[in-house]
């Protein structure tokens, strides 16, 4: 049973990873796009909305009492009771009002009244309308209108009189709600419009390329060792293109790092599969050579300690080389280390051809505070790369000299390997110490300064290409003395001598 809950998990893990990556309509950037453009327009045509209702009212009312003015001057001319108490209803109704007045002189006359309201709600000075208290008067009517009477006044036209209007506000109210609701529906079809060409605009400017970089990485988490995955940028001079180029670089530099790595992986399982028998053949070779000591033979005498100790390098290389297959090193152990003697044994070990001279400068009393056997990788690395350097010039006149020489200044000791070959190429000295592109030979894997650099950075130290022209190419390496404890010093300085 429980076998069978964690399949049923294991497979619905891709299932659940692959729909988190798919992102659906209703939540995609298009979408959000096209809602904000709409919402955003609608808000425009409410804050335009505002001073628009504002005049259609006031301009409502304008036309109103400018009837109610032209009534005004024909009862003016005529006899005061040339109206019937009918028509004047019917001059009412038509208007809408409920009484006319006329102010001339400072004097007020009632001329048409039908239904004289017992109250005035809201008194409206034509004249004296502006836009704030235009659209607060609009608002009012919108919200709370329908039941309350009005009181027009105001001039009209060019004529000196002023006239005033007595009228319910509900006609007001029906013909500005089929004003906002004609308004609405325009603003709608408006904010539509302007959202469709905004999406459609935005989405092949802006949404398109952004959505394609994301189904670019999309495909290149799922396969990124395939070339074909990496995104093709289009020529673009604004940010996108700068992005897809940016997108397109790092691709190719992380397909780079993974054949890299690729590389790593499977040096280390082909060391994995041959250290064990390597070892067996170097333990062999190691009780070979023991039995070298006890011949009696003055030169065998010299040799065998040299490759017993090259043996036991060996046997050590042998179990440490999968500490690199798994990109790892140990710490270095560092200890006092006569430099001219640990140069001899480098000098001893190199295959160097007749031709080529091999100069140790080092002083027999200079000592460097390092790691003996990491050191000796350094050195020999450095020093079989000048010598492969210098075997290929065939001429018998060219100076062919390996020169090893070292100098303190202060806690720091640093080591030169020089050596008079042709110099490195400009590809090697772009990928100096990176593995499997710094080599400076065809056919060469880069790995031995990468070696080099990681041991002598565990140091806190450097290695650098100080010079590397025709004739001439120079190395140094750097490093610091271990810093002392303050207690070990004082206890060091308590110690009777």
């Amino acid at each position: 049973m429980t076998s069978e809950v964690l399949s049923n998990d294991e497979k619905a893990r891709p299932a659940a990873a692959n729909s988190s990556r798919r992102v659906p309509l209703s939540r995609g950037l298009s979408t959000k796009l096209l809602f904000l453009t709409i919402a955003f327009v609608l808000l425009a045509e409410v804050l335009i909305f505002l001073p628009w209702i504002a005049s259609y009212r006031v301009n409502w009312l304008k036309e109103r009492l400018s009837t109610a003015a032209a009534v005004s001057i024909v009862l003016l001319q005529g006899e005061p009771n040339a109206l019937s108490h009918n028509a004047q209803n019917d001059v009412l109704m038509a208007i809408g009002a409920k009484a006319i007045a006329v102010r001339d002189g400072g004097v007020s006359r009632l001329l048409v009244v039908s239904d004289m309201p017992p109250q005035v709600d809201e008194h409206i000075d034509i004249a004296e309308v502006g836009l704030v208290n235009g659209m607060t008067g609009a608002l009012e009517t919108l919200f709370f209108g329908g039941k309350r009477m009005l009181r027009v006044f105001g001039p009209v036209g060019d004529s000196d009189k002023e006239f005033e209007l007595i009228m319910p506000d509900y006609r007001l109210r029906d013909a500005m709600l089929r004003y906002s609701r004609n308004v609405a529906v325009v603003s709608l079809l408006i904010s539509l419009f302007t959202a469709m060409l905004v999406y459609a605009a935005i989405d092949l400017i802006m949404i398109g390329p952004i959505r394609t970089m994301t189904r670019s990485i999309l495909a290149f988490s799922e396969a990124p060792d395939d070339p074909g995955r990496v995104i093709r940028p289009a020529d673009r001079a604004d940010e996108i293109g700068v992005a897809e180029r940016e997108l397109s670089l790092m691709q190719d530099r992380l397909q780079k790092m993974l054949s890299e790595q690729k590389h790593l992986a499977d040096l280390g399982l082909a060391v994995s599969k041959i250290n064990h028998d390597m070892r067996n053949i170097l333990a062999s070779a190691q009780l070979m050579s023991d039995r070298l000591r006890q011949v009696k033979d003055p030169t065998v005498q010299a040799f065998a300690p040299k490759l017993l100790r090259a043996l036991d390098r060996a046997v050590s290389y042998s179990e440490g080389v999968l500490h690199y297959g798994r990109t790892q090193e140990p710490a270095p152990s560092r200890r006092r280390v006569r430099l001219r003697q640990l140069v001899d044994d480098v000098h001893g070990l190199l295959d160097i051809e007749e031709g080529i001279e091999f100069v140790n400068g080092v002083e027999a009393a200079f000592e460097v505070d390092a790691d003996s056997d990491q050191l000796f990788r350094v050195l020999t690395n450095l020093c079989r790369n000048s010598v492969q350097a210098m075997a290929a010039d065939t001429e018998s006149a060219v100076v062919r000299r390996l020169a090893v020489s070292a100098e303190r200044h202060g806690s720091v000791s640093r080591i030169t390997v020089a050596d008079t070959g042709p110099g490195l190429p400009s590809k090697a000295r772009e990928n100096l110490f990176a593995a499997f592109r710094g080599s400076a030979r065809s056919g060469g894997t880069g790995l031995g300064l990468a070696i080099a650099h990681e041991l002598i950075r565990a140091h806190g130290g450097t290695v650098e290409l100080v010079e590397s022209i025709g004739g001439r190419t120079v190395f140094a390496v750097t490093i610091p003395d271990q810093p002392v404890r303050l207690d070990q010093a004082r206890n060091g300085l308590r110690r009777p001598a």
